[in-house]
């Protein structure tokens, strides 16, 4: 081969060595329209699909009675006259909620915690914490209201009732299913068992952790609205167990509405903590 040749074909290769890699690791909503797409613009569309599918069923088709879904014209309506009872009955559901969650997720990540530190505790309470997950919690409602009275505490203790479980399961699971080689890393290191559970066991369950609390999060605000159907004085539940009992049904489904934005916003917010809390996860898992 000839100098020049030789020369030709090793700026060539060095060329290829130093070009950019494709990426093949950017997350599928940035390749369909950004974050803003996904984040923003596909929650509109399908809120505007939903609407519209509600608005052909109870206004142009009439396959559903106005007495059982009203449509959004009406709904919209009702909230507009009273607007000001049913955000304050927002207010006070959205605080049962919030602190029933806080309790129950501060109970069941203690609980689980204890459930994969020790076997025989796991064998002595985990039948029990099933049976109590199974007993249907709504007809707990009048034993906790002859026993706790009215007002929030009976609300609260529904509220935990509901959305504990899912963090008990979660935070166990993700205790006990450390992976195998940084179980390994530590007994080489002779790490302690404290070492061991606030360095490796714990980050590593902290994922599954959140996944508990984002199931338990709906299910505190089913929580409040069913305490408040049995001993409310106020808020959301409450007002839906009024306004249904006098046939306003739109108010009813105005305040049924405002339950499910309520849900929405508070898991958003979860949903943003885990990613401030966990910045690694996304690095670290696969993009659908």
């Amino acid at each position: 081969m000839r100098p020049d040749e030789e020369s030709e074909n090793r700026d060539m290769a060095e060329v290829s060595e130093v070009r950019t890699p494709v990426r093949t690791d950017v997350p599928r909503e940035r390749r369909l329209g950004g974050e803003a797409a996904a984040t923003v613009v596909w929650p509109a569309l399908g809120l505007v699909v939903t609407i519209t599918g509600w608005w052909l069923v109870t206004s142009v088709f009439h396959l559903v009675h106005p007495a059982v879904l009203p449509p959004p014209q009406e709904v919209l309506t009702a909230f507009d006259a009273r607007s000001a009872e049913l955000l304050g009955g927002l207010g006070a559901t959205t605080l049962e909620t919030v602190i029933g969650f806080l309790l129950s997720s501060v109970a069941g990540i203690a609980i689980g915690i204890a459930l994969a530190g020790s076997r025989a505790i796991e064998r002595m309470f985990s039948p029990l914490l099933v049976a109590v997950n199974a007993v249907p919690k709504i007809a707990l409602g009048p034993l906790l209201v002859v026993s706790l009275g009215w007002g929030q505490r009976p609300i609260l203790t529904m509220v935990f009732l509901l959305s504990f479980f899912p963090i008990v399961l979660s935070t166990a699971t993700g205790l006990t299913t450390t992976p195998a080689d940084l179980a390994e890393l530590a007994r080489s290191l002779d790490a302690s068992r404290w070492q061991t559970f606030r360095k490796i066991r714990l980050p590593a369950a902290l994922p599954q952790i959140f996944v508990g609390l984002k199931v338990a999060m709906p299910l505190a605000a089913i929580g409040a609205v069913i305490g408040e159907f049995q001993a409310g004085e106020g808020g959301l539940g409450y007002q839906i167990v009024q306004y249904s009992g006098v046939a306003d049904s739109a108010t009813a489904w105005a305040a049924i509405i405002l339950v499910g934005m309520m849900s929405i916003v508070l898991y958003s917010a979860l949903v943003l903590v885990e990613r401030l809390a966990l910045p690694w996860v996304p690095a670290t898992t696969s993009a659908r």
